[in-house]
């Protein structure tokens, strides 16, 4: 696919930047498109004390997009979020996915989660992606899901929000669109 190659050829664009070993993991964990997953039984979003969004069982999205992230990088976070199975069957299990449940998706923009802290107390965002990229391949990624016939919820992107879950297990993953597919041997460190 055009998409996976264009994909692969961004994540070896990526990887390059990195010159010394010592700064080569900090830099490839920030490079990409970042979620944190969390199943839940329900999730809200709140602002100024009115509930703007709102899902019963199923999944809250934190979303974290990369200054360097590209379409294949949100085709990569929607196709797992889909097929992650990551809720019980009759035996207990992690075995089924979010439609198999026909649950809900909740997702929030969130560039925090690009933050780097490695140096200082401060955390510097320069890897996260501008405002108007962001919101773009945010977009991306909820019309994406959408299109599978998943309903999805959603903050306000670039809005202070108040976040409510119950979480689930707990169950909480953490996703980026480049570290899997490097472990995979799909792409290797320069």
């Amino acid at each position: 696919m055009r998409l996976e190659a264009e994909g692969e050829k961004k994540i070896k664009d990526r990887l390059t930047l990195g010159n010394s070993e010592s700064s080569r993991p900090a830099l490839v964990a920030s490079l990409f498109m970042k979620t944190v997953i969390q199943r839940v039984t329900h999730a809200s979003v709140e602002m100024d004390g009115d509930v703007i969004a709102r899902i019963d069982a199923g999944l809250l999205v934190l979303l974290g997009v990369a200054k360097e992230d590209s379409e294949s990088d949100a085709q990569y976070i929607v196709d797992k979020l889909i097929g992650l199975r990551i809720f019980s069957d009759t035996d207990g299990k992690m075995n089924r996915s979010i439609v198999d449940i026909g649950g809900q998706i909740l997702i929030v923009s969130q560039f925090t989660l690009l933050g780097d802290t490695a140096k200082g107390r401060r955390p510097g965002f320069d890897r996260a992606a501008t405002p108007e990229r962001a919101l773009n391949l945010y977009e991306q990624v909820i019309g994406m899901v959408r299109n599978r016939g998943i309903h999805v919820e959603t903050g306000r992107f670039g809005a202070h929000m108040r976040v409510s879950l119950e979480n689930d297990g707990p169950v909480t993953f953490l996703l980026d669109s480049g570290t899997d597919r490097i472990e995979k041997g799909q792409v290797s460190l320069p």
